[in-house]
């Protein structure tokens, strides 16, 4: 079966809860970024909630654009490694019911991950992740026949604090460039950039196509500080940027030109997944059809959709309707 996209990160569940100040800093993490936690400290923060009445979805980076992808109508592939338990089922059970092909062998001995989001009031997540089982994916798990079958791959910059997930993302897209296939990557986290600042430009001067970044992240990579003039520094290197702005929109950059994306006014009431969202609906755009434009026009509409409610995964998805009156700029 050929794909729109076939994504490579950490398999995730994710787990909502809208906490206080004062809970968040009792648990003593720096509010706004993802911490790695062990399995111990992930059972301490997670004691705190009645688990069963908290929101959960198969969730990780890729796996919610890849999500995404499939919301719109994508065809849509995903590949991470689960945990052989309760969770994992979920996990799988999750992705298949959006559409998502994933086949993947769960691993005995480890659970499966977890991202505990902790969401205050001014909408700002704090996520400690437990990657659990999702720190073995490895070389084995990547498949050559899906890539070949694929538009597009989608690594997320997650896998690259792990040595047997980054060397799967490095094989990901090396039977990519083999197969002909176009490669994306987005940076993830402003933590990333500081500690990989070089190996990731590396990437976009090497098998990268399409290069996904927040201003911050983008600030961090370049030096610079104005956001056309980071765009357009990593647009040297890499074919295709696309940049968020939060609130203010996105820049794309294709074939040289600046394409400036609009914001979409809405309350915030979770920022949990949207880049991850923006993500999805510029890459069904590009394997669909759309002009960049288009594709930035609907990405900018999904992640306002997503942050003006709990949780990385659309409530409401997109109607075909919706889709092709959003890509009629």
């Amino acid at each position: 079966m050929n794909h729109d996209v076939y994504a490579v990160g950490n398999a995730l569940v994710d787990i909502q809860a809208q906490v206080s100040e004062e809970l968040l800093a009792k648990l003593a993490f720096e509010k706004g970024i993802m911490t790695l936690v062990d399995d111990d400290r992930q059972a301490g923060v997670l004691s705190n909630f009645d688990l069963p009445s908290l929101n959960r979805c198969a969730g990780g980076s890729a796996a919610n654009t890849i999500a995404a992808v499939a919301d719109f109508g994508g065809k849509a592939s995903f590949v991470g490694k689960i945990g052989n338990d309760e969770t994992g089922e979920f996990f799988l059970k999750d992705l298949r019911n959006l559409g998502v092909t994933i086949d993947v062998d769960p691993l005995d001995g480890s659970p499966t991950g977890t991202c505990a989001i902790l969401i205050t009031d001014d909408a700002e997540r704090t996520m400690l992740t437990n990657l659990g089982a999702s720190a073995q994916l490895s070389v084995d798990d990547i498949d050559e026949a899906a890539i070949a079958a694929a538009q597009y791959i989608y690594i997320e910059g997650y896998l690259f604090t792990g040595d047997t997930t980054k060397a799967a993302a490095y094989r990901a897209m090396e039977l990519a460039k083999k197969n002909n296939v176009k490669v994306a990557f987005t940076a993830s986290d402003p933590f990333l950039v500081n500690m990989l600042r070089d190996e990731i430009w590396e990437l976009i001067r090497g098998p990268v196509d399409l290069f996904f970044c927040n201003e911050e992240e983008a600030q961090s990579l370049t030096g610079l500080t104005d956001p056309i003039a980071c765009a357009s520094k990593i647009h040297e290197s890499a074919e295709n940027v696309a940049m968020t702005l939060g609130e203010k929109g996105s820049i794309l950059m294709h074939g040289g030109e600046v394409i400036p994306i609009e914001g979409v006014s809405v309350k915030a009431i979770d920022t949990t997944g949207a880049g991850d969202m923006y993500a999805g609906g510029v890459l069904y755009g590009i394997t669909n059809g759309l002009s960049w434009k288009q594709a930035g026009h609907l990405g900018s509409h999904a992640a306002a959709r997503v942050v003006a409610q709990l949780g990385a995964r659309l409530a409401n998805p997109f109607t075909k309707d919706e889709v092709l009156e959003l890509t009629n700029v």
